[in-house]
């Protein structure tokens, strides 16, 4: 039987990018993405409910991410389903669904988060380009 593992998620982050490298230099960033949900319910009142979803990036597009990226900053995610699988140091078994992601679009603009970092990414790298400079009003953000 054919399969098909294919996610297109458009939200904002529910926190800043948290980067990590592993032993061998890879760097991932886990986001954390809340996407609006809307239906009618029982009056026929619209009813936004929000759905969070856990996403994981790697390589430079873990490292623009957390760059560029940070609590409220809205994006597009194609990646797949992957099933992470751990056991607890009391050793129950423990799994979790999330998105690996292929892609990250930044849908608006937002100066960078460090200058620890001068130099800018380039963009082209797995289909990231860089924001724009202006910076986005975390008041205004629903997160």
């Amino acid at each position: 039987m054919a399969s098909f593992n294919k996610v297109i998620l458009v939200g904002n982050l529910t926190r800043d990018p948290e980067k990590k490298y592993l032993p061998s230099g890879v760097a991932v960033a886990d986001l954390g993405l809340a996407v609006n949900e809307s239906y009618k319910n029982k009056e026929g009142e619209w009813v936004e409910k929000p759905v969070f979803i856990d996403v994981v990036v790697w390589d430079r597009q873990a490292e623009n991410c957390a760059q560029y990226l940070s609590k409220g900053s809205p994006i597009l995610v194609e990646g797949r389903l992957q099933l992470d699988t751990w056991e607890t140091p009391q050793g129950e078994k423990r799994s979790k669904v999330r998105v690996r992601a292929d892609r990250v679009q930044f849908l608006s603009g937002g100066g960078q988060r460090s200058s620890s970092d001068s130099s800018a990414a380039s963009g082209s790298d797995a289909g990231i380009s860089p924001p724009p400079a202006a910076a986005a009003d975390d008041d205004d953000l629903p997160f």
